[in-house]
């Protein structure tokens, strides 16, 4: 039970805020009536009053506590309201003297009821300070400055010993109350009548409950983190600890840890990698539900704009989020990889399976890749050099399986000089990657030693291939040709392999330029000769039909429209 949040809340949200005590105390009794009502501990009859107390055999219900508490709060706030009104009215003060020792007796009755094994160290702890700070009041207004400097002292160390084993939200209440606490302190030194005591006097009383309050206070906080971690209202990661609110992620990370044992016990990879989808599936479902969340609040950054100083523990707990499902799509593809390893070409495949390809190795490493470049990148995580370091490395390691099975595909083509080259590259990489993981202390160093030991078994095997490929052509390895071609252009001996150090020179012998000319055939050419000694028939004959034929003048004209021709 959170005595200081459930106090504090209630009070803010009823007249606190405002310094108004008397609605507050007119709703703790209204609270205190309706909690005996829902749990059937009414006090006798509307003509008969039957007290009963609360015993420790009664609480399977933690609202059997909320009574007690309300009850010391309601006067409590009588007192502070007649306190503001002793001003005026000295007389008052007596009464607010007997309002104090009723609220100190109703949290005695509270401590009573915490001692049960039923409540755990929380609140047993929250119920000492609470007791320990309304008796220091009673005392702070009675003038017993050494006993309330006593009481203020011990609810002073309970708070900011529990403001360090909570998250963030919750510390902000322990400082506030011990911020209150701590002008009462100064004052009650200050009327001891030593001044310059006043430090000395704080750590005296601090030391001289060193052997018994300090020490049960750090046992009790054991026990309250070893029952955080087993209700998982709470992670700490990258040194942060997140509280977990959204009852979505909480299942999550409960499956999550279920699922760790799930995936030892698990045999096969087609069982180990359901596992894996079925996280993938909760995993986005928690994502969706915390992202609603930031939507919502009005405080986060507007998407697609950086978060500047630290991020809010939804905004980290949805770093922490993406960082699992980054790291487990990593494994997912791990155990891909380790499926497909067992077909590639040279492995006994069975009939009803498919043989892997290097192609499909080079995807999935491309992957893992990609899903280890994006952590780095995100929210909250920008400035963590440890996690880059480590990213880096794990980065040069599995480029170096990719890179060496890229030789491979290169290698079954036949392109046995692109092959090397790029088992040389691999070279490369497991050497960085080695020493970064002697830093890191890494596991994987002996599957990059294993790797190395594969490249160079594969380098030679590649390099005895090409030699004896180019055997085919005995004049291409002739050392008397080295002088002929050494002045040949390159463009004109690109099928010949020869090492010309003036390509690498200001002047190398790439082409002819301007380019030699080259005879080509000329475009035929037609002349009409044929003409001349062509004989064409006469026309006069037709010319002369024409004109005997045609009539003339207007009345021809109209003879031949109507009657014709003869």
């Amino acid at each position: 039970l959170p005595v200081l949040h459930l106090i504090k809340e209630a009070q803010q949200q009823h007249g606190l805020r405002h310094g108004d005590h008397q609605r507050y105390r007119s709703y703790c009794t209204r609270k205190i009536r309706r909690l005996r009502k829902s749990l059937h501990f009414t006090q006798g009859t509307k003509h008969k009053v039957a007290p009963k107390k609360i015993t420790p055999e009664m609480m399977n219900d933690e609202r059997y506590l909320h009574l007690p508490i309300f009850e010391a709060e309601r006067a409590w706030g009588y007192a502070m309201q007649l306190k503001s009104e002793s001003n005026t009215e000295p007389r008052k003060k007596f009464h607010m003297v007997s309002r104090l020792k009723k609220a100190l007796q109703h949290a005695s009755e509270l401590l009573r009821l915490c001692e049960s094994p039923k409540c755990d160290a929380r609140t047993k702890l929250e119920c000492q300070a609470y007791h320990a700070w309304i008796l220091g009041g009673l005392q702070f207004e009675t003038d017993n400055w050494q006993k309330a400097i006593d009481a203020f002292s011990n609810a002073k160390t309970i708070y900011e010993k529990l403001s360090t084993a909570f998250t963030e939200d919750i510390q902000v209440l322990y400082q506030q109350r011990v911020e209150e606490i701590s002008p009462n302190i100064r004052y009650c030194a200050y009327k001891i009548g030593d001044e310059s005591a006043l430090k000395d006097l704080q750590n005296m009383r601090l030391k001289s409950g060193e052997d018994q309050l300090i020490s049960k206070l750090d046992d009790l906080l054991i026990q309250t983190r070893e029952k955080q971690a087993s209700t998982l209202s709470e992670i700490t990661w990258r040194g942060r600890t997140i509280p977990i609110k959204i009852e979505a992620v909480r299942n999550f990370l409960l499956n999550l840890q279920d699922s760790s044992t799930e995936l030892n016990s698990a045999e096969g990879s087609e069982s180990k990698l359901s596992i894996y989808e079925s996280l993938f599936k909760q995993c986005i479902d928690a994502q969706q539900t915390l992202r609603d969340v930031l939507q919502e609040d009005p405080v986060t950054a507007i998407r697609g704009q950086a978060v500047e100083g630290k991020i809010s523990n939804n905004h980290y707990l949805h770093t922490y989020l993406s960082f699992i499902k980054l790291t487990k799509t990593i494994e997912r593809n791990l155990i891909l990889i380790e499926c497909a390893k067992e077909n590639l070409p040279g492995v006994q495949v069975d009939d009803n399976k498919k043989i892997t390809k290097p192609q499909d190795m080079v995807r999935l490493y491309d992957i893992i890749i990609q899903n280890l470049s994006e952590i780095p990148n995100l929210n909250g995580l920008e400035d963590d050099t440890d996690l880059e370091e480590e990213i880096n490395t794990r980065v040069l390691g599995y480029k170096a399986f990719r890179t060496f099975y890229i030789g491979k595909s290169y290698g079954n083509g036949m392109k046995w000089t692109e092959a090397i080259a790029l088992y040389q590259k691999s070279l490369e990489y497991i050497k960085k990657a080695l020493e970064g993981y002697k830093k890191l202390k890494g596991q994987e160093i002996f599957k990059l030693e294993e790797l190395r030991k594969e490249v160079n078994g594969v380098v030679y095997s590649c390099h005895a291939s090409s030699i004896l490929t180019t055997s085919d052509s005995p004049e291409l390895l002739q050392p008397s040709t080295s002088g002929n071609l050494q002045h040949v252009p390159l463009d004109e001996r690109l099928d010949e392999y020869f090492e010309d150090k003036s390509l690498l020179s200001k002047k190398p012998t790439i082409a002819k330029f301007p380019p030699e000319f080259q005879p080509i055939p000329s475009r035929p050419l037609f002349f009409d000769l044929a003409l001349n000694h062509v004989e064409l028939p006469s026309l006069d004959q037709k010319l002369n039909q024409n004109l005997v034929g045609g009539g003339s003048g207007i009345t021809g004209l109209v003879k031949g429209w109507f009657w014709g021709k003869k």
